[in-house]
């Protein structure tokens, strides 16, 4: 979701260094919250939380210090239809509260996804402080997910990638 709010100097500094395309190979650094927390090495060891939820979506939020971006980055083996770099217009909806963007799609070990790019906190933040996250896009709901425990995992990635970075 490329917002461009501005990264208050914080984050900044932890993006300097970071478009998030997850790597085949990550490496495990912890749990938090319910989430894994791993570093993506073709992210310039950009650290991210992920879960997979029983509707069969894998769903990544993150760092890439390569482009010095978050982002959120979903897969679901039943959206086959995804043309890899097509840019598609979504929409989050984060408990009532609406954000509009661009995702990017992509596919992982043959699985199709899309991944939305930001570089505000505030969207970062707001979805830490959530409960559920639905995405849309032209064609309707895509996904909800629950966002029990990702203030806990952002802070753990923080963490990582303080250590990493």
């Amino acid at each position: 979701m490329q917002t461009r709010y501005g990264l208050p100097l914080v984050l900044a500094a932890l993006l300097a260094g970071a478009g998030a395309v997850p790597a085949q190979t990550l490496d495990y650094w912890g749990e938090a919250g319910g989430w894994d927390v791993l570093i993506d090495p073709s992210l310039g060891n950009g650290c991210l939380i992920q879960a997979e939820y029983d509707n069969g979506v894998t769903v990544r939020i993150g760092f890439d210090m390569v482009q010095e971006m978050g982002y959120v980055t979903a897969f679901n083996e039943a959206w086959g239809d995804i043309v890899e770099g097509q840019s598609y217009p979504v929409a989050f909806d984060l408990d009532g509260e609406r954000y509009e963007g661009e995702a990017v799609g992509l596919y992982l070990n043959g699985v199709p996804g899309a991944d939305i790019l930001f570089d505000s906190t505030d969207f970062l933040w707001d979805i830490a402080a959530k409960q559920t996250m639905t995405l849309y896009n032209e064609s309707g709901e895509v996904m909800t997910i629950d966002l029990t425990g990702t203030m806990v995992g952002l802070d753990a990635a923080l963490q990582c990638q303080g250590e990493n970075g």
